[in-house]
């Protein structure tokens, strides 16, 4: 097994990867579509620059598990007070036929080496069902992060209308 960094031309691979990961975890196939087409043109950027970096296991040249990875600004903070960034894992993906063989863990290992290495001293990921064994295994704790998502605001009147029931 072969690994290493990610380049700009795995693009569709990491694409599918998520998409997969996703559907894995139960979201709508018509939900994720969408997704992986303004995921596409976010990552694009961010491969070419380096800002989103990471790794790929391959068996015989043929990519089989993947794992993202960014450093994102973030203000200091107790868990790490000197510094204004986090390391950030995402997209950790192994291929079916591949699973069970300890690459989602080496790959997490070797991410967090990268991480360190690039400065970062707190890291975090959000889990998947599946995933959360593996990563409480490897010492990564549940935080207080929640989420909520929030209406997109409603548009104003355009000048000249009344809005209706006035």
């Amino acid at each position: 097994m072969e690994i290493r960094p990610i380049e700009p031309d795995d693009l569709d691979l990491i694409c599918r990867h998520r998409e997969a990961m996703f559907l894995e975890a139960g979201f709508a196939p018509d939900t994720l579509h969408t997704m992986t087409q303004h995921f596409r043109g976010w990552l694009r950027p961010r491969l070419a620059d380096n800002t989103y970096f990471g790794l790929l296991a391959l068996d015989g040249g043929r990519p089989v598990a993947g794992v993202g990875l960014m450093l994102i600004d973030w203000p200091p903070h107790p868990a790490h007070p000197e510094q204004d960034k986090r390391g950030y894992v995402l997209n950790v993906y192994v291929e079916p036929t591949h699973r069970r063989r300890g690459l989602a863990r080496q790959l997490m290992s070797l991410g967090e080496d990268e991480l360190a290495r690039r400065g970062a001293t707190f890291t975090i990921l959000h889990a998947t069902e599946a995933g959360r064994p593996l990563y409480q295994q490897e010492g990564w704790r549940q935080t207080s992060e929640m989420s909520k998502v929030i209406a997109a605001p409603v548009p104003p009147p355009k000048a000249g209308h009344a809005p209706s029931g006035a």
